[in-house]
């Protein structure tokens, strides 16, 4: 293996980003974020590292297996490299923002880094951009986090998309209700999950309400009359007339929408407390978008979303290169007319002009004061 071969090979699930694919996220990630700030979320930029105790609470107590940490050599405390954004939010919302009005709109990029990738997402560092609506407890709040999440992402360019609405806590507020056991209701929200019939027939045999759960999977406004007819009271009936409202509210501002519902799915939605979300693309590896809501460490209800442009970028068309003009050698072209087209200067004087611009990529050529196309 010869050296520039040696210094171009990566770590497993790290990438470099060329010009096509940066200029693209770069894109995607200014179209997320001037949604978010039109609909009045204020960027915040929390820091890579924080002290490792910050990074596993609230929303990151289930991310520490994937936090990289390393002794600050200054405080020799720990500190962790951030996996995910949320918990830093959910910080700053209790320490810096404590006494700013309720509801917080917050949104923010940046990027992350994991111990590991998935099978989804093999990738270990990515970007991501995203919402926190804190302070809230309306369902209104669900609706407006997941209906601009969508809108954002489709105006980066992104068509066909589908959410699919969950209810973490449901299927163990049923169970719990039914007399089972905590070993039981592990075992069969496991089979839920896995829409595995037989595996929860094991577990609870033929109970029906657990089955009713898996029944009502599917589009939204069927499986919402699935679970109303459950007839359940207390925190799960309470949940279920929450997961109605939202559905009705989503339908009245994006009709067209494709919504489903797995009440039985919970994996990666471990922390949130309410309804969860997450967006899917036709033909794109992996999720778009998740979110839902949760209880910061500091007892605060919150709604939130998080976008992933590792995703996105799967997603969104090829996009052409842009045009570039060639400026030669000694030409001032600052206040010139370019057509919104990008600048190259020459740096040197050629004898042949049109063809150094060939071979740097322009599409046009600086010649009597204008931009003309190249022959």
């Amino acid at each position: 293996m010869n050296d520039a071969m040696h210094k171009a090979l990566l770590p497993t699930g790290l990438t470099d980003a060329l010009p096509e694919q940066a200029e693209a996220e770069l894109m995607a990630v200014r179209s997320l974020m001037n949604a978010f700030r039109a609909h009045g979320y204020r960027a915040v930029k929390p820091p890579l590292l924080e002290f490792e105790e910050n990074l596993l609470t609230g929303p990151g107590a289930g991310l520490s297996s994937q936090v990289f940490r390393l002794m600050d050599p200054i405080s020799q405390r720990m500190m962790g490299l951030r996996a995910d954004i949320t918990p830093q939010i959910a910080r700053l919302a209790a320490t810096r923002l404590a006494s700013a009005p309720r509801p917080l709109r917050l949104c923010y990029s940046g990027q992350v880094l994991r111990v590991r990738g998935d099978q989804l997402r093999p990738e270990r560092q990515f970007t991501q951009a995203g919402i926190e609506l804190l302070g809230s407890d309306a369902t209104a709040a669900e609706a407006e986090v997941l209906l601009l999440v969508v809108r954002a992402l489709r105006e980066t360019g992104l068509t066909d998309l589908t959410v699919d609405l969950t209810l973490p806590a449901l299927a163990p507020m049923i169970l719990q209700g039914r007399g089972f056991d905590a070993a039981t209701i592990a075992l069969a929200r496991e089979a839920l999950d896995g829409k595995d019939a037989g595996e929860l027939k094991t577990h609870v045999g033929d109970d029906a309400a657990a089955f009713a759960l898996l029944d009502a999977v599917g589009i939204a406004d069927e499986a919402v009359v699935k679970l109303e007819a459950l007839g359940v009271s207390g925190q799960a009936g309470q949940l279920i007339a929450r997961l109605t409202e939202l559905v009705a509210l989503v339908r009245a501002k994006d009709p067209d929408l494709a919504l489903t519902i797995d009440p039985g799915e919970y994996r990666g939605f471990e922390y949130q407390s309410g309804i969860a979300f997450t967006v899917f693309a036709a033909g794109v590896r992996g999720e778009l978008a998740r979110g839902g809501r949760y209880t910061t460490e500091a007892g605060e209800t919150a709604v939130g979303a998080t976008v992933y442009l590792d995703a996105v970028g799967r997603g969104l068309p090829e996009q052409d290169r842009p045009e570039m003009v060639y400026v030669p050698f000694g030409v001032d072209a600052e206040e010139m007319d370019l057509g919104g087209r990008a600048m190259v200067n020459g740096l040197d004087p050629e004898t042949d002009e049109d063809a150094e611009a060939h071979r740097l990529g322009c599409s046009h050529i600086v010649r009597n004061g204008k931009a003309e196309p190249l022959g």
